[in-house]
């Protein structure tokens, strides 16, 4: 371990810490009728995570989150790669996809229900539309800022585009299309999530949507935590694996 990924995990340790302190205080003052304490928060999530009923919703997630990924990753990699390598298609569809993204996904969602229906298909477009994007405009920056005499021996060299994308692009351009695929990670979650919470019947975010009409404090509580510390926990190994691209390029 390097000296900068030991002060990334000592940095880690301190902040988990200080939201700890943080929660307990918070619940000292609200009390029992909007929060839970972190201790009563760790017995209840060791009790609940071992029943059928959470396996099932977990499942689901899993399922939604990891397909959405998949899609979101691959179209966003081959829109990246080729706008990026195609000037002419870039000066004209670059900015399509950045007035897409400024677009809040939500509004998208009754044309998602209309065409998907309710069900893991209509949460899976849902994840992956809020992660696509991201992912295609790193990669397209990426590509653009690869230098040009690499691209000209690519040519001399006779290579194709995909063998020029395989064997030159994604190499230089590697560390920022990472960087691309940690901030997809994120939103191709959060966009799974919120497609559970308003039209599903199963799946995490129904199980935390359920529970806020419920006011079921303990498991709103236990839910945000999980996801919190999974989302966390994530983020820091895509990060600590971007940094160790960063130093081997």
């Amino acid at each position: 371990m390097n000296f900068s990924t030991k002060r990334m995990f000592e940095n880690m340790f301190w902040l988990i810490l200080f939201v700890l302190i943080i929660w307990q205080i918070l619940y000292w003052l609200v009390g029992d009728i909007a929060l839970r304490s972190p201790w009563t928060t760790f017995q209840f999530t060791a009790k609940f995570t071992a029943t059928d009923q959470f396996a099932i919703h977990l499942n689901e997630s899993i399922k939604a989150f990891s397909l959405a990924l998949m899609i979101a990753t691959f179209a966003g990699l081959s829109i990246g790669l080729l706008l990026g390598l195609k000037q002419f298609a870039r000066e004209i569809f670059e900015p399509f996809l950045i007035a897409i993204y400024s677009v809040p996904k939500i509004t998208l969602y009754p044309i998602l229900l209309l065409v998907f229906g309710l069900g893991l298909s209509a949460k899976v477009a849902f994840g992956a539309i809020h992660g696509v994007i991201p992912i295609a405009l790193f990669t397209l920056n990426a590509v653009r800022n690869v230098k040009p005499i690499l691209l000209k021996s690519a040519r001399v060299m006779g290579l194709s585009t995909l063998e020029t994308a395989y064997k030159i692009i994604i190499p230089s351009a590697l560390p920022e299309i990472f960087s691309g695929l940690r901030i997809g990670f994120s939103l191709t979650l959060i966009g799974t999530l919120l497609g559970e919470m308003f039209a599903s019947q199963r799946g995490l975010g129904f199980l935390l949507m359920n529970a806020i009409g419920l006011h079921n404090v303990d498991i709103i509580v236990m839910l945000t935590f999980l996801l919190v510390g999974f989302a966390g926990l994530a983020g820091l190994i895509l990060l600590v694996i971007n940094q160790k691209i960063y130093s081997a390029n």
